[in-house]
């Protein structure tokens, strides 16, 4: 409505300016054929006289005696009564000047009528403009209404999509995007419940194996070495289920990470510093860490408890599974406005036809809870990164890719 009052008064003073100025340009050329053949139009000498030039009427002339010349031409617009007039003064000789009067009346009732027709036209443009977005509001509203009720009608237990056909083409991006949230919801709840399965086998299945040795070593009396090696099959049992507890723990220190404020880190020096520490524990097991870290300095907004927990992962999975006197490789690199982590081992490889990322998978002959690379894929999903291990092509061992899109706004 306020473009349209601004386009009014552009529109309105511009055929006003238009009309008048047509008034305006007749008046100078007549002053000028006046001054170039005076005989002609004032044969007796009159101070005042008529012209008969334009075609929209006579033109009043009058001859005023004045004491010094006028620099340029001057017009003055004015009414008398419900008559208006245009005035112009110009120049005629050393000692007088001409004033033309031309009677503007049906000029300034055509611009009067032209305002009010702008305004009545106004009027009802706003009119329809309001009726047209009441009338679109309550037809956006419709598929809005739609797809609420839909939403309170889902129930985790059985996630159904959204049609995205049966609504207007306008909606089908707010459609895909609500139906890819579902999809992420039934991911969820599938891997809560595969975990949640998984913990209660995992830490049964102990507790199991500790009642057994238990019930056979009680059937009767035994020598101490059968209570030592059952006190000792309990204690490994006990340890499992430890670890067991300590992988779940990890998952809801994970789970909280996420919420973490995302901050601009140096990504270079803090993978360096990571490095350092995990230096120390390559160490202890005869091995050594080694950084190749590019570019020099790259500041990225990131999460950095998720970040160090894939590093972290993926250091002591290497460090595991290589053998004495070898070396794991972090090495970085920008590809592709994406900024690369991989951990390069030394080791025998892995069977890249299973799936390393699934809970409770273990694989090799290294003892664990099996969470590792599960909770390392959960840490790259909420860093919005890819996560990869596959066997290096130009060596024994494997290689452990986190894929970090660059983005120094993120979060």
């Amino acid at each position: 409505m306020v473009l349209i009052a601004i386009v009014s008064v552009m529109l309105y003073y511009y055929i006003r300016i238009t009309i008048l100025e047509t008034v305006v340009s007749e008046l100078t050329y007549e002053a000028k054929e006046i001054v170039s053949n005076y005989s002609k139009f004032n044969p007796e000498n009159k101070t005042e006289f008529k012209i008969y030039l334009s075609k929209y009427g006579h033109t009043d002339v009058k001859i005023i005696t004045t004491t010094k010349r006028l620099k340029k031409p001057s017009f003055k617009h004015y009414n008398i009564g419900k008559d208006s007039f245009m005035e112009l003064s110009y120049d005629f000789d050393e000692n007088s000047c001409l004033k033309l009067t031309k009677d503007t009346t049906m000029q300034t009732e055509i611009i009067a009528q032209i305002l009010i027709d702008i305004l009545i036209v106004n009027v009802t443009a706003i009119c329809l403009v309001i009726f047209y977005a009441m009338f679109l509001s309550r037809m956006l509203l419709v598929p809005i209404k739609t797809l609420t009720a839909r939403l309170s009608k889902l129930n985790e237990k059985f996630l159904q999509e959204i049609d995205a056909k049966s609504l207007p083409v306008e909606f089908s991006p707010l459609a895909n995007g609500i139906n890819g949230l579902i999809n992420r919801i039934q991911t969820f709840v599938s891997y809560q419940k595969e975990l949640f399965i998984g913990i209660a086998h995992e830490l049964k299945t102990p507790l199991a194996v500790m009642k057994a040795k238990n019930e056979v070593t009680l059937l009767k009396q035994r020598e101490s070495e059968r209570y030592i090696e059952a006190l000792k099959t309990n204690n490994e049992a006990i340890n499992s289920m430890n670890a067991m507890i300590g992988s779940v723990l990890e998952i809801g220190r994970q789970e909280g990470a996420q919420f973490e404020e995302p901050v601009m880190t140096d990504i270079i020096a803090f993978l360096a510093k990571l490095g350092n520490n995990f230096a120390i524990l390559a160490k202890a097991e005869e091995k050594d860490i080694i950084l190749e870290l590019s570019p020099k300095i790259l500041n990225i907004k990131i999460q950095q408890s998720l970040l160090t927990h894939v590093v972290q992962n993926f250091v002591q999975n290497a460090i595991k599974f290589s053998p004495k006197g070898s070396q794991i490789i972090i090495k970085t690199q920008v590809q592709n406005s994406r900024f690369i982590i991989k951990v390069l081992d030394f080791g025998s490889g892995i069977d890249e036809s299973k799936d390393l990322f699934a809970p409770f998978k273990r694989y090799g002959e290294k003892g664990g809870a099996g969470l590792g690379l599960f909770l390392a894929k959960g840490a790259a999903q909420a860093l919005g990164a890819d996560i990869s291990i596959k066997n290096r092509t130009d060596s024994n061992g494997a290689v452990a890719t986190l894929s970090l899109p660059i983005n120094t706004k993120r979060g």
